[in-house]
């Protein structure tokens, strides 16, 4: 058996607003805690109309009052952005206020487009180290609720009864090492990076590093009553990756977009791949069939599902229909 989580982007539908896709994604949080989900995952990015999650700490606070016995956290929280202090900060106060039901999911990317980068880091002097970013934010919230606080730490109060979970993301080795290395639960983007050899180097290197735990592997995934339909919903999705002439690449949700990135990046030159998106998809038991291949051959117990931007009631009848399958019992 397997737990099934959720992970909503806040997709803005077409010809409406950034209100009707967060007044969207709090219903499929609620609707997620009547299904039996384990927890609701809200994500962060910036710069960009099409997704309205840009404040994720924000978003959780809102649906944590909204709901009462779904775990609720980011995936995650884009660190190289802020202080680790202000992180600890906020989550500790989150985790006060519905102790026991938060987690704090943390993303190496800078989610967005450059001008949106450069705008939430334009006090820094450099680019922070995200490795020992990583580190201080693990001090400041073990210190916050240690037996004898070091002295020597500014206190990132309150002190919550109960601490957030927490999760790093990643789709590398390098992230589940660092992950296992601070005590910290790893999650596999193979939404973003499906790489067979890849999951499985990861995966393993995490249950190595970590002493035998198991990592979450988050997948996008569509259901459908009838596959066909599945399948052709899935067949309209595009992606859109962009390589700069720096040697970096990222991937975005529309052409445009992918042209605008290598506008603000100041490449001089670039080209634009378009690609079909990852997706999971099919008949609730095609897709739990597949999951259950995944759990038998990686150990996964756990998997946090993405709906990908499709009609408003198709991604909550994919939740639903998803959810006719027993989830674990400690869901």
């Amino acid at each position: 058996m397997y737990a099934l989580s959720l992970l909503d982007k806040s997709p803005v539908p077409p010809g409406e607003s950034a209100v009707s896709a967060l007044s969207n994604t709090v219903n499929l949080a609620k609707r997620a805690e009547e299904l039996g989900y384990r927890r609701f995952w809200v994500a962060e990015h910036h710069g960009g109309a099409e997704l309205a999650s840009s404040a994720p700490e924000v978003l959780v606070s809102w649906i944590l009052a909204h709901t009462s016995r779904i775990r609720v956290g980011s995936g995650g929280v884009m660190l190289q952005h802020y202080s680790p202090y202000k992180v600890a900060e906020v989550f500790n106060v989150l985790s006060s206020l519905a102790p026991g039901r938060v987690d704090l999911g943390i993303g190496k990317t800078p989610g967005g487009l450059p001008r949106a980068t450069a705008a939430l880091q334009a006090y820094r002097s450099a680019k922070p180290d995200f490795e020992a970013q990583f580190s201080e934010l693990t001090t400041f919230l073990d210190n916050a609720v240690a037996g004898q606080p070091d002295e020597a730490l500014a206190f990132s109060g309150p002190k919550p009864p109960v601490t957030a979970d927490r999760f790093l993301l990643g789709a590398s080795p390098d992230s589940a090492r660092l992950a296992a290395a601070h005590g910290w639960n790893f999650v596999f983007a193979g939404h973003l990076n499906g790489d067979p050899e890849n999951l499985r180097l990861s995966l393993d290197t995490f249950r190595k590093e970590s002493g035998g735990r198991s990592a979450i592997l988050a997948l996008a995934a569509y259901a459908s009553e009838n596959a066909a339909h599945a399948a052709a919903q899935i067949s309209e999705l595009k992606v859109f990756k962009v390589f700069l002439d720096n040697g970096q690449s990222v991937s975005l949700g529309r052409r445009e977009q992918a042209e605008e990135f290598a506008r603000q990046a100041g490449a001089r030159e670039y080209r634009i791949e378009e690609r079909k998106p990852s997706v999971l998809h099919g008949t609730p038991e095609n897709i739990h069939e597949e999951l259950s291949r995944l759990s038998s051959l990686h150990g996964i117990e756990e998997f946090i599902l993405e709906p990908p931007a499709v009609s408003t009631d198709e991604r909550l009848a994919s939740v639903e229909l998803l959810a006719r399958k027993p989830l674990s019992a400690a869901a």
